[in-house]
């Protein structure tokens, strides 16, 4: 047995999802499980070079956990040729152009989505990074979460039946930044700096109606900014100018009807930030990030509907909760794994940048449609 070392450029690991689910949970604890070991014995060790505009703030995570390399030179690093991958985790814009150099470079590459904010950027980093022959990633994260694993348990189980819809709610306040912090940047709240939730979300809703529920065919949705003024991490007021509430409805392939409504605006008042209701001929279920409840056709209760009295009945309590008998690890984690056997022992890997472009694809035709008021049809990618 032996250990292969894996040079990895990390961009814009100083941004909270970056630094959280990347650093933290994923390359740090990678490293500190002994790195990822691979079908023959070996085991492959991340050798980390953190890049970011901020010396004090890249030098202070790199001290933090006790990694040698930090930059703020991104072509340098990439110049490097004992660094063999390169991963973005920075503002969306920016990201085709990143990952149009790294390919130049030669380098394997794995990213945050969405990959861009057109599907015309999307779809040339796709040619590019398959002419140059390298391997290449786009996070996919929800699919990872336990709650949908066990969606996804349950659909191969044939618990639903023939599935017949599926409603998904996700979001939360964000503060403004006046008189209390915003959890978000500011950027995500100016469509000129690439912010908006369609964009943002309805990358994710892609994969996960996909690799769930039946390929996205068509989609119709509208979108509001519902807060016109916030205020950014300066505590200066700017205006608003992306969406920051969306609600959209898709035909999938095999007649599945999918609706999900994503705000930053909206007040919680559910089992968790996200939550997903399936439906289907022979039960429903109901998922969060982590639990999962059930209704087989079974135990459905026969309600009757009847306005003049208090309801008595407890329609909670006809849900019963799926039992934790698999133990999950962290699904960012467990994709960087994924993707570093991929490179290593070239291992099945389908979460590519395709699969990417077509999550900003579908949020594309959102948009149109948002703009249009009609339904869009979702055309197959040439790339």
């Amino acid at each position: 047995m032996t250990t292969q070392r894996l040079g990895l450029i990390m961009n814009g690991v100083t941004g909270r999802m970056g630094l959280n689910q990347h650093l933290i949970r994923s390359i740090v604890a990678i490293r500190d499980q002994g790195g990822v070991r691979l079908k023959n014995g070996d085991r492959v060790m991340p050798d980390p070079i953190l890049v970011g505009r901020s010396a004090e703030k890249v030098e202070a995570l790199a001290k933090r956990f006790n990694i040698t390399r930090w930059t703020t030179d991104l072509d340098a690093a990439l110049a490097d040729k004992n660094d063999t991958m390169f991963f973005d985790a920075a503002t969306t814009q920016a990201r085709p152009g990143l990952l149009t150099q790294a390919v130049n470079a030669g380098k394997h590459v794995y990213c945050e989505k969405p990959i861009a904010t057109n599907l015309e950027e999307a779809v040339e980093v796709v040619k590019l990074a398959n002419a140059k022959g390298v391997k290449h990633g786009t996070v996919q994260d929800k699919l990872f979460l336990p709650g949908l694993k066990k969606i996804a348990f349950l659909r191969d189980s044939g618990f639903f039946g023939r599935i017949l819809s599926v409603r998904g709610e996700f979001g939360y306040w964000v503060f403004e930044g006046g008189w209390q912090e915003a959890q978000r940047p500011s950027w995500n709240y100016r469509s000129e700096d690439g912010g908006g939730i369609i964009l943002d979300m309805v990358c994710h809703w892609r994969y996960v109606l996909d690799n769930l529920f039946g390929n996205v065919q068509s989609v119709v949705c509208i979108g509001n900014t519902d807060i016109p003024e916030r205020f950014d991490e300066q505590g200066k007021k700017y205006k608003a100018t992306a969406d920051d509430s969306a609600y959209a409805t898709f035909q999938l392939e095999g007649g599945v009807i999918a609706h999900i409504n994503m705000s930053w605006v909206t007040r919680v008042y559910r089992d968790d930030l996200v939550t997903f209701q399936v439906d289907g001929t022979h039960g429903s279920a109901v998922a969060g990030l982590t639990d999962c409840m059930i209704q087989a056709r079974q135990a459905t209760p026969r309600p009757v509907w009847n306005p003049d009295e208090k309801r008595l009945h407890d329609f909670y309590g006809d849900w019963q909760k799926l039992p934790d008998n698999v133990s999950y690890d962290n699904g960012f984690k467990e994709q960087w794994e994924m993707f570093i056997r991929h490179v290593y022992e070239d291992a099945p890997y389908k979460f590519t940048l395709l699969e990417g472009a077509k999550g900003v694809q579908l949020a594309e035709c959102a948009l149109k449609s948002w703009k249009e008021r009609r339904w869009i049809d979702v055309a197959p990618i040439k790339a």
